[in-house]
C-alpha cells in the first residue's frame, strides 16, 4: 500500500532537481535520506527508487553518502575470525 503526501515547495528550489519529474526527485532523496539514517537498508532504498541496485549505489555514492560501511569493529570481528580459523 502506498501514502500519497503533498508536499509544497518553492518553484526556484525544483528547479535545482536534476529530474524533470519531481515527485521521482524527492522520492529519491527521502530514499536517499532515509538510507543515510539507516532507517531501510540499501537494497530498499533501491527498491523505493525503483533503481537497480548499482544505480542507487552511484547515485548514493554521487551525493557523499557512502553506499558501504566496514568499521573498525567490523575489522576487528574480521580479525578474530581470522585467527580462530586460524587463517
Amino acid at each position: 500500500m502506498a501514502v500519497i503526501v503533498n508536499v509544497q515547495l518553492p518553484a526556484d528550489l525544483t528547479a535545482e532537481f536534476e529530474s524533470e519529474n519531481v515527485s521521482e526527485e524527492v522520492a529519491r532523496l527521502l530514499a536517499l535520506e532515509l538510507f543515510r539514517e539507516r532507517k531501510v537498508s540499501l537494497g530498499r532504498a533501491a527498491e523505493l527508487c525503483s533503481m537497480p541496485l548499482a544505480a542507487f549505489m552511484k547515485f548514493s555514492a554521487e551525493r557523499g553518502v557512502p553506499p558501504m560501511t566496514y568499521s573498525l569493529d567490523d575489522l576487528e570481528a574480521d580479525h578474530q575470525t581470522i585467527e580462530r580459523l586460524g587463517l
